[in-house]
């Protein structure tokens, strides 16, 4: 319980409930607030711990463009006199192209048709806001937003999820979120580890500073470097969050070894994870990175590149 005040303090909501995973608080949420007579719409690049947890909920899936504002309006438009609720949903940031969701107009949509407002916040929390307070805070939005999702395995550098929200929508997935009610909670240490990293958050601002500075350097660096860090043919990254843009996904997959084998571990990621065509070396920037550190990943990323063929020697 001291864990879930702790998150429900620093978000600044009533409650929060602790799930084993953040796949499982999404999935868990979504299948448990909605039934077969209710709706919900999904940014077509919504993490897939949401889009499982709206085919279990059984609901009528709608899936609107990608940040498209007006496109959701005209979904919500088209269900506004259906019987059943209306449930619509975001990322923060959204996971393989780093792109900040766009949680203040699709609040205010909410509220113009009534419908649910559900932000996952996984790779918004310690990067935006403030004091990573995640991109609800970022936007000045957490009246508007009814369920916060975020995890506690990325930033917080632990494992689990959590759900934060009104004290009625906590007290129902305790006894419905079925991840929830058929698992076992987190043993003490990780609690307490959580609980310290959300201390660090608050208390140490300079790191989230760092981190974006960090960020910044990187990617200049890389596009000078002649790095696609996307905005070309994918959305373009506004976080730590950076994808290298390579395309096909054997070449992806081989040089994403061949930084490995010089020193440098940078997952590639390749279909059915992004689509075809747009597969990526995905890299993330923490506050924690010294300048010597990133200037020699840029190094070995420079040279595998021209040695590979990615870049031109």
């Amino acid at each position: 319980m001291e864990l879930e005040e702790k998150i429900a303090a620093f978000k600044g909501v009533e409650a929060c409930v602790v799930f084993q995973s953040g796949f499982a608080a999404n999935a868990g949420t979504v299948s448990s607030i909605l039934g077969k007579e209710d709706f919900i719409l999904s940014d077509e690049l919504n993490h897939a711990s949401i889009i499982d947890g709206a085919r279990l909920s059984r609901a009528k899936i709608k899936v609107f463009r990608h940040k498209d504002i007006a496109h959701a309006e005209q979904l919500l438009q088209e269900v506004q006199n259906e019987p059943g609720r209306k449930l619509l949903i975001t990322d923060g940031v959204f996971s393989m192209d780093g792109d900040i969701g766009p949680v203040d107009k699709l609040a205010d949509l909410c509220e113009k048709y009534g419908a649910i407002m559900m932000v996952d916040d996984a790779h918004a929390s310690g990067v935006l806001g403030r004091n990573g307070r995640g991109s609800v805070d970022h936007f000045h939005a957490t009246d508007k937003v009814d369920v916060q999702v975020g995890t506690l395995s990325k930033a917080i550098g632990a494992l689990g999820g959590y759900v934060c929200g009104s004290r009625d929508l906590i007290d129902y997935l305790y006894h419905r979120a079925r991840p929830f009610l058929f698992s076992t909670s987190h043993p003490p240490s990780v609690a307490a580890t959580c609980i310290a990293a959300f201390d660090i958050l608050e208390n140490e601002p300079d790191r989230i500073e760092r981190l974006w500075a960090n960020t910044a350097y990187f990617k200049q660096q890389l596009t000078n470097a002649g790095f696609d860090v996307g905005g070309n043919t994918t959305p373009k990254s506004e976080t730590p969050i950076t994808p290298i843009i390579i395309g096909d996904g054997r070449r992806t997959m081989d040089f994403s070894r061949a930084l490995f084998d010089a020193g440098v571990m940078a997952t590639g990621i390749a279909f059915p994870t992004v689509p075809e065509g747009k597969a990526r070396i995905r890299t993330i920037m923490t506050s924690e990175h010294t300048r010597e550190q990133i200037d020699r990943a840029l190094e070995t990323f420079t040279s595998v590149a021209k040695k590979t063929g990615i870049l031109q020697a």
